[in-house]
Parts: structure tokens; sequence; C-alpha cells
């Protein structure tokens, strides 16, 4: 493997079923669709947890969150548990993040030789509300995701551009031959869903389709009813034309951060630095965005446990749409694989294998992959297993769901009490 450089992008709560690469006729992410028509998509991936710091301490350290101790958005990465940043220090290759880590602390020593304009957990402790158990009560937020949604600026928005912009500062300043990898990871299209008048324009709201419909197994299974008594997003919106207001808005918050990444691609080739980077896409989780009645994420459907991954450049082949089940952990010995490091370098420890390893072999549909959640509004920790078509969901102590994603894509009809001949 030769030694180019590695740009990692990253955004916040983007489902893959938000982007037009994956299928989605009306959703415009043109940098990203370009991505993935040179380079590589993989239309299987999932989160290794549903929720922004656990999943973001899986990717950095290649091991699930029963392993790692970051339970929920309240327990964040302190870099006891070595990360990939931390074996490609050792091995004296530059490693900077620009924008959201979601760690605990800027001070832990997480693998980055520079954190610029970071974004860490509040005061070091992050949502403690979320840890209690059992019940817990209505969330206060939950009101706020129906009433910011629309056209405007936030900070949310603002901070983007600055990460943008440093990014592209970044990359024109590197005047080295010096091998280097960059982690840049933006906010959007993660809530509050308001996006700038002109992306919203782009999403006429006669334009978007009815809403999917809840799951009759919802309506009696105690874990789904503690976890909408809890998270109560929905019961806020006024109407279906209130609802689609917000989904035009995530819709575009995601042409929005499209054009902000294409911004930095634009900078690798006018700094003739594209030619020898490799490009890796991901989000840490997905969106909910009204299927089922649900917002945000937190739970094992596809909408929200799926996300996008996309690679490109003179590693990557090109052209490819692997199918094979992947996740999150696949990403720490991927890294390294893509800046040169032997297998030597990985811990035994790791769950993941290499994306470029992935590609080279025939799909395989039986590769199993897990996903957890033990964050707020859950009754009890709930777990995901991915094996070809079929998603396993299990929620401690009460009955289990089984889907057949391959007849069922939108996960209506539950089969784990079918004759298991049939």
């Amino acid at each position: 493997m030769s030694q180019n450089n590695l740009l990692i992008l990253m955004t916040d709560q983007h489902s893959r079923k938000y982007l037009s690469c994956y299928g989605n006729p009306i959703v415009k992410t043109p940098s990203l669709d370009k991505l993935a028509t040179d380079g590589s998509i993989f239309t299987s991936a999932s989160t290794n947890s549903p929720i922004c710091v656990p999943s973001r301490a899986s990717l950095a350290t290649g091991r699930y969150v029963h392993e790692t101790g970051c339970w929920d958005n309240a327990t964040a990465y302190d870099g006891k548990i070595p990360s990939w940043g931390h074996i490609l220090q050792a091995a004296n290759i530059d490693v900077t993040s620009i924008g959201k880590l979601h760690y605990r602390f800027e001070s832990d020593p997480t693998g980055f030789d520079e954190q610029i304009v970071p974004m860490h957990i509040a005061d070091g402790v992050g949502d403690l509300m979320g840890s209690i158990r059992p019940d817990l009560p209505e969330r206060t937020q939950s009101k706020k995701y129906s009433e910011q949604v629309g056209p405007g600026e936030t900070v949310y928005t603002k901070y983007d551009r600055k990460i943008a912009e440093r990014a592209c500062d970044w990359i024109s300043e590197k005047n080295t031959s010096d091998q280097w990898v960059l982690f840049v990871s933006f906010i959007a299209p993660h809530f509050p869903l308001i996006v700038p008048q002109e992306f919203f324009d782009l999403y006429p709201i006669d334009n978007i389709g009815p809403i999917k419909t809840s799951a009759p197994l919802m309506k009696k299974h105690p874990w789904w009813r503690a976890f909408n008594e809890c998270y109560t997003f929905d019961r806020y919106f006024k109407d279906e034309n209130h609802r689609k207001i917000a989904i035009a808005s995530y819709m575009g918050l995601c042409t929005f951060v499209d054009g902000l990444m294409g911004s930095i691609i634009g900078s690798l080739k006018d700094n003739n630095i594209f030619d020898n980077t490799n490009v890796i896409y991901l989000s840490d989780h997905g969106e909910n965005l009204g299927a089922r009645g649900l917002w945000g994420k937190s739970v094992m459907y596809e909408e929200s446990v799926g996300v996008p991954i996309i690679m490109t450049g003179p590693d990557i082949p090109s052209g490819i749409k692997n199918e094979t089940p992947v996740s999150l952990v696949d990403l720490f010995p991927t890294i390294l694989d893509l800046s040169g490091l032997g297998k030597d370098k990985l811990n035994k420890n790791l769950r993941g294998r290499s994306l470029l390893e992935i590609l080279d072999e025939p799909f395989n549909p039986k590769r199993v992959v897990l996903s957890e959640y033990h964050g707020a509004a859950a009754k009890s920790g709930s777990f995901m297993l991915r094996d070809g078509q079929f998603k396993y969901i299990h929620y401690v102590g009460f009955e289990p769901e089984l889907y057949d994603l391959k007849n069922d894509p939108d996960e209506l009809d539950d089969i784990s009490k079918l004759d298991s001949s049939k």
C-alpha cells in the first residue's frame, strides 16, 4: 500500500436513506455522489450504537460499546483505550482533527496532534439524565424538535461553515511532502432542523411523500411504550405538513453539508494533492425523521442504525457497490491500512476488518455486525445483530423483533413469532 494522505469526512445523524447515491430520488448530494461514482460505496453499513458519544468511541477504538464503557452521552471517550490516532502518531504520521469530536475533554490524549475548533460533550459530563434507570420521565427537549424546523441560521450552521473554512485553510497551508491524516467532522444534518433558506427552498413539501406508518408491535411492546413516553417528539407536531417541513429542512441540511464537503474536496484539487489523497465519508448514526412516529436516533431500525460509508482515492477501487454488512468498527483497521501500516499494528481486541479487504472479497451476506443502545429512554439495553438479509433486535428482558430486510425493507412485519421451519 502506497503511503498516501487520508481525509476522513464525517457528519452527524446522516441516515444513508437520505443520499441520492443510496437511491433517494429527492435529496441532492452531488459532492458525495461524485465520491461514490469514482470510488466504492457500502450499502449495508451500520453504526455500532445509534447515539453520538458511544458510536464515536467505537469508531475511535475499533471496539463495541460494551467493551469501551462509553454507554451513553454522559460517558465519553477519554483516550485511555488506544485509538487509531494513537497508532498513527506512533508511526510519526501527522493526525489532525477539525470540528466535532464529542469526546470528554480537549485535553484528553485521544490521538490527535492538534484539535482545531473542537466540540466535546458539555462540561465533560454530557447528558446525565440519559443514564437514569428505570423509566425516565418525558424529556423536556422533546417539544423543541417540532419547534426548531424550517428556514434560518443557527450556531450549528455557522459552526459547520467555520469547520469547512478551517479545513480548506489547513489543506492550503500544508506545504509538506510528509504523510498526514485529517479528520473533519460536521454537525449537520443533526437537529435543530433549521437550514439556510436557499437549501430549504430546494425541497417543496408537496414533493415529499407520505411518512412511514407505525409498526403495530410498538403500540403494545413494553420497551417501546417506555421509549415513547420519554421521547415524545412526534406528539408536538401540528399536522402532516408540519412534519414535512421538518423533513424538508433535514434534506436541506444534507445538501448544505454536502456543499461544504465539496469545498474541501475542491481545496485538495486546487492544491494538487487530490490525486494522492484517499477520502472516506461516514456518519455516526442515522435519523428516524418521522418514520413510525419516531424522531432522532436511538433505535435499531434502518433509518436510525444505517449509515453511509463511501471511499474514494488512489488506493480505492472504483464503481463498486458492496452489499456486505459492515460497521464503524471496521474503520480502525481501514484507516491503518490506507496509511500504509501493517497488520502487526492491530490490537487483537479489534472487532473489525479493513474495508479494503472486504472490497477485495466476494459479497458476504452472512457477515454479522453488532449494534447496541444503552442511552436515554431505554427501559433496558437493546442489541441488534445484522446477519445478511435478517436483522434480530434483542431488548433485554423483553420480546425480540426479527425482520427480513430483503422482503420487508421498511421493517413493518416482525417475523419473530413465525414457525422457524418457515
